[in-house]
């Protein structure tokens, strides 16, 4: 199981983490806190010296009821940001966090690798469309409605089993324009109430039916931090239990703010599981 990024083949049949760059003012963890190039690129170096194969750059805060962003603002944000971590780590493979198109496409030319949608071609037609044309890695995340009405759409019948039939649609389009390498997200807190949350990760072995690379992103949400009567700050501990179990399940992308102790989630995974 392998992705090709820019030339890359990065196999999958061991776990990769993906760290977290966020550039907003308002991300519910780490907002704001990396607002100028010293400390971008600090953190860029940290994520890839403790063994992030991916960085992931978000421009547009997808948190609950988050505040809309322009294209244009958008695009103000992170092209900088792409040049900027490309100029000093030139092998660095970005993952773009955008359901934006143009967006998308701006930051394949100026050099990113993966593009991270999570709204999985939904909130613009012309996301499927770009990425096939430039070959790049999808990742496809569940959804329903925009980060501003999200939470207003947590009714389902059977939320893995539609999960399942959402992702089975989007790979069928996908496929019919040549998009080879395909990544599911299940969404973790996206449309989705804590306890159905819970219902996805326990069942989330079941997503190996879909043949494709499982990536999960629970870094310190807050379906960690409410039950244990916590807060993001305190939600290291319970991220790094729920990546251990997502591993066990068949994930092969760990999507997190904290590296190191992810990396370390899948070195120790890998003993148990690779060792003849």
């Amino acid at each position: 199981m392998t992705i090709n990024c820019k030339g890359n083949l990065i196999d999958l049949a061991t776990p990769k983490v993906m760290g977290i760059l966020n550039i907003t003012p308002n991300s519910f963890f780490d907002g704001g806190k990396y607002s100028n190039e010293s400390e971008i690129l600090s953190q860029s170096e940290k994520m890839l010296i403790e063994g992030a194969t991916f960085i992931d750059i978000g421009a547009y805060s997808s948190k609950p009821n988050a505040a809309f962003v322009s294209e244009e603002e958008e695009l103000g944000r992170i092209i900088p940001i792409v040049n900027l971590i490309l100029k000093h780590f030139p092998e660095a493979l970005l993952s773009i966090d955008t359901f934006r198109s143009e967006v998308a496409r701006v930051c394949i030319e100026e050099g990113a690798a993966i593009i991270n949608d999570i709204s999985a071609g939904n909130l613009d037609d012309r996301m499927l469309e770009i990425v096939s044309n430039y070959k790049v890695p999808y990742i496809m995340m569940h959804m329903r409605g925009t980060p501003q009405t999200m939470q207003t759409f947590t009714n389902y019948d059977n939320i893995v089993k539609e999960i399942l039939f959402y992702f089975s649609e989007k790979v069928v389009k996908a496929r019919s324009l040549g998009i080879n390498d395909l990544i599911v997200d299940p969404g973790f807190g996206f449309a989705k109430s804590l306890e159905q949350n819970y219902e996805i990760l326990r069942k989330l072995d079941l997503f190996q039916m879909l043949e494709l690379p499982i990536l999960v992103g629970f870094s310190r949400k807050s379906m960690i931090y409410k039950p244990l009567n916590s807060n993001a700050q305190e939600a290291l501990n319970g991220t790094t239990v729920l990546n251990t179990i997502a591993l066990e399940k068949g994930s092969k992308i760990l999507r997190v703010h904290d590296v190191k102790e992810a990396v370390e989630c899948v070195t120790l995974f890998n003993k148990i599981n690779l060792q003849s």
